[in-house]
């Protein structure tokens, strides 16, 4: 296909409304990528009825791995998912030259949905210079391609006069992973963008909250221990089934919080080890979970019943 076709495909792609999995990257004992756990864990989230996959987001570790890694982890989410689910591969670097290059070697990946990227970490940039990065990216890769705004770990903030001006300026930009908590920003996204560009909830704590506002969604991290029950929650919210919706972010709110004690995404990988999906190693400079956290997220799976219906 020719660029300008992938161009005008990408312009009219919508990204799917729903819940997401930022995924977590399966890890043997010896720190190396879990390839079979790997594609095991993401037909267990497709079937769960999770239709939105991110692999290499900020959950998956993906500044730990190797250039060769991270590729290699989403082509086997694409395999894996096999045209079920969306799968928009995070693409996040400090450098815009390194991300471009990145980013344009996704675009050649068969079966890739689209590009999840967040602002450069480190340097801080100002709004006219996140502006001129993700229009690069944007501009290098005719994919469909989601913002990711996460201030807690880029630290910087990306406006909602950037938001909307990029998503004017860039046809491709068709939505953005919102983790600001910050509910007035996320709400001013929501009411300015056109209608077809999707704002996601990027925190688990707060999705209800944005689809209420008029969100598209949520990308979860406990849709990796519960994908079920979260791509439950979501549906019920977005057809205003609140009871419903409500009775569900109760019972799991305990789990969310409990995934950001200590940072993410070694609770996460605590429990599904618990759950014998994989091991709960993680990469350094991320640790496994302290004996106390340990305890008490036992408790939580074990009060949820997810010890008793895992398989190995």
């Amino acid at each position: 296909m020719r660029e300008q076709d992938k161009l005008i495909s990408a312009m009219n792609f919508e990204a799917p409304i729903g819940c997401g999995t930022a995924l977590v990257t399966p890890m043997r004992a010896d720190g190396s990528v879990d390839e079979t756990a790997l594609a095991a864990f993401v037909d267990w989230q497709v079937t769960s009825g999770i239709n939105l996959l991110i692999p290499c987001g900020t959950t998956g570790e993906a500044s730990t791995l190797t250039e060769t890694e991270w590729l290699r982890v989403i082509e086997i989410t694409i395999e894996a998912a096999a045209g079920r689910a969306a799968i928009f591969g995070g693409c996040t670097h400090n450098s815009t030259a390194v991300a471009v290059e990145r980013a344009t070697r996704l675009s050649k990946l068969h079966g890739l949905s689209g590009i999840l990227t967040a602002s450069p970490y480190y340097n801080r940039p100002s709004q006219e210079g996140q502006f001129q990065h993700f229009k690069a990216i944007a501009g290098a890769a005719p994919l469909p391609i989601l913002l990711y705004n996460i201030p807690g770990r880029t630290g910087v903030n990306i406006d909602p006069a950037t938001v909307l001006r990029l998503a004017n300026a860039c046809p491709n930009i068709v939505g953005i992973k919102e983790s600001s908590g910050n509910l007035a920003q996320i709400a001013e996204c929501i009411t300015q963008a056109q209608k077809n560009f999707r704002v996601y909830a990027g925190d688990d704590s707060v999705a209800l909250d944005v689809i209420e506002l008029g969100g598209a969604g949520l990308i979860s991290v406990a849709s990796n221990e519960v994908p079920a029950e979260m791509a439950d929650m979501v549906s019920a919210a977005l057809a205003k089934n609140w009871p419903k919706a409500r009775g569900l972010n109760q019972r799991y709110a305990q789990l969310m919080k409990a995934n950001f004690v200590e940072p993410s995404p070694a609770p996460a990988k605590a429990v599904l080890s618990m759950m014998g999906r994989m091991s709960e190693t993680v990469r350094l400079p991320i640790v496994p979970v302290t004996v106390g956290l340990r305890e008490n997220l036992t408790a939580i799976a074990v009060e949820l019943g997810l010890l008793k219906t895992a398989s190995v």
